[in-house]
């Protein structure tokens, strides 16, 4: 249609055009769902340079709780602080188990085989939480900065990610994920950052950062 015979139309016509090429699109996005018959625990992968990343994940955990499932997490990097999010899952402990194994960044640590011995623990609190039948989701919080510095095995954790039981969720969060992860993976949103106002000399804040 062209943009005169448009502007010819009444306001009548146009919302009958509207509702007709609506209702083509939903039978075929009906068509294309009905179609999806495959019920399945997922292995998820948020990872880029941009913000958003555990938040996500915390979301997914929300969202979890909120239908009555029960939710790992396990943080390979950040320590026991007080974060608004942590605030909020603590208030459902049947239901969200929390795991802070990590002793901060590499550059914070600067000792690799300490580095190294925190992210084999807290891996190892992953493959416990990941075969205890009981969680529905787990997530690995920051688990790509590890693989990264070559402090766990990718193979290892892939094979592991690859067994996990049949309808468990895995959430595995941190920039620069590895590409055999990524391969693995059934969902993958990377991140992009755009702006961030720490460039522009702005602090983290209450409420958005932590």
């Amino acid at each position: 249609m062209s943009a005169k015979k448009k502007d010819d139309m009444t306001d009548t016509e146009l919302d009958q055009r509207h509702a007709e090429k609506m209702a083509k699109k939903k039978a075929a996005r009906d068509k294309i769902i009905a179609g999806k018959t495959i019920e399945k625990g997922l292995l998820i992968v948020h990872t880029g340079k941009g913000k958003g990343k555990s938040t996500a994940a915390m979301g997914l955990a929300v969202r979890a709780i909120g239908n009555g499932m029960k939710v790992g997490i396990v943080q390979f990097v950040k320590g026991v602080w007080e974060t608004g999010e942590r605030v909020v899952l603590d208030k459902f402990p049947e239901l969200c188990e929390i795991r802070a194994m990590g002793e901060g960044f590499s550059w914070e640590t600067q000792d690799r085989q300490r580095d190294i011995a925190a992210a084999e623990n807290a891996w190892q609190m992953s493959k416990d939480m990941i075969f205890d039948e009981s969680f529905d989701m787990v997530i690995l919080d920051e688990l790509n900065i590890p693989l990264r510095y070559d402090n766990l095995d990718i193979n290892d954790v892939v094979k592991t990610l690859s067994e996990k039981p049949e309808m468990t969720h895995v959430v595995v969060t941190g920039r620069n994920a590895k590409e055999e992860l990524l391969e693995a993976a059934d969902l993958v949103t990377e991140m992009t950052m755009v702006k961030h106002p720490f460039r522009a000399g702005v602090k983290a804040q209450v409420g958005v950062e932590f």
